[in-house]
């Protein structure tokens, strides 16, 4: 009998030295909870962050000796990201902008890395000075990365729920033995919009929180206006849509779950049912994604590095 070969698991055209090395690393501090009440007049604002930094550079010794002489503590970035709130924050992405050339000018061996941030939403109730409620219908985020003197901004959404009862359809898909979904003409169109919108290499000097708010805003009325045959669809004119109105955004991924309103069969108890009564089910849900990205002629699309560690995304 022929013995199985074993393959050593290396990129092609490269050999294994047999050496155990160091390969990418990061480290810092994740998830400093961040409130910042502004107080400079009688009527107060509030800015609700939960910030992650996270550095690259020359670690091998801390990893391999156990030398901590170029480890900035944990503790440290934890600290410089109350100590930067202090002057105030602005919009995420500027905020971790400030963190970004902080760490990577204040220490020479530190030669980038990784800052996240997500933005809860207050509203004030009814319209008082400092009274506010949490809006918990959506988060907003973005990621810095920094890596080899470039900064990469991915911006983005989390959980912005919408819903249409009408003008929505799904039919024309293929069938099998174990197809058992009707085809329909009118059904509710609904999900939880998370997406997120890398910037062109570098841009930095532009209103973020102006572009957030249009991209949300053209999120929400393509998915009103565009009469839906599927949420694939949907989801396009989405992208397409934000992209043709901001061209410093290079690409847009979205993710969105189809959440799925059954209508309940209400004859047992002699009673009709003309569209108005559903079952909203949790679990299982359809799961569509997409990414709607600028073509490039001439070349092969690329994504930037930092989408490796942002996950749940094609």
């Amino acid at each position: 009998m022929t013995t199985p070969t074993i393959e050593n698991n290396t990129t092609a055209g490269a050999e294994s030295t047999g050496r155990i090395v160091l390969g990418r690393n990061q480290y810092g501090k994740a998830e400093c909870r961040l409130v910042k009440i502004s107080r400079d007049t009688a009527r107060h604002q509030i800015e609700d962050l939960n910030v992650t930094s996270q550095l690259h550079g020359d670690f091998e010794s801390a990893h391999t000796e156990g030398d901590n002489s170029k480890v900035v503590a944990t503790d440290t970035q934890k600290n410089t990201v109350y100590a930067f709130a202090r002057d105030g924050i602005g919009s995420p992405e500027q905020f971790l902008l400030r963190l970004g050339k902080h760490f990577t000018e204040s220490f020479d061996w530190v030669t980038g890395g990784r800052w996240q941030a997500e933005q809860y939403f207050w509203e004030r109730i009814n319209d008082h000075d400092h009274a506010f409620a949490r809006n918990k219908s959506e988060t907003r985020t973005a990621v810095l990365l920094i890596e080899n003197g470039v900064r990469h901004i991915v911006a983005g959404i989390e959980d912005l729920t919408v819903l249409k009862s009408t003008g929505s359809e799904f039919h024309g898909f293929p069938r099998d033995r174990y197809t058992t979904l009707q085809e329909t003409t009118d059904r509710i169109l609904a999900t939880d919009v998370t997406a997120r919108w890398r910037y062109a290499p570098d841009t930095t000097d532009i209103d973020f929180t102006a572009v957030y708010a249009s991209v949300r805003g053209i999120f929400l009325d393509a998915f009103a206006q565009t009469h839906s045959l599927a949420l694939q669809q949907t989801m396009f004119e989405m992208g397409r849509k934000a992209l043709e109105a901001h061209p410093e955004i290079e690409e847009i991924k979205l993710s969105l779950p189809n959440n799925h309103h059954f209508l309940v069969d209400l004859e047992p108890f002699g009673l009709d049912n003309p569209g108005e009564v559903f079952f909203a089910a949790d679990r299982p849900y359809g799961l569509i994604e997409a990414t709607v990205q600028r073509e490039r002629a001439g070349e092969p699309s690329s994504e930037a590095a930092i989408w490796a560690n942002i996950p749940g995304f094609c």
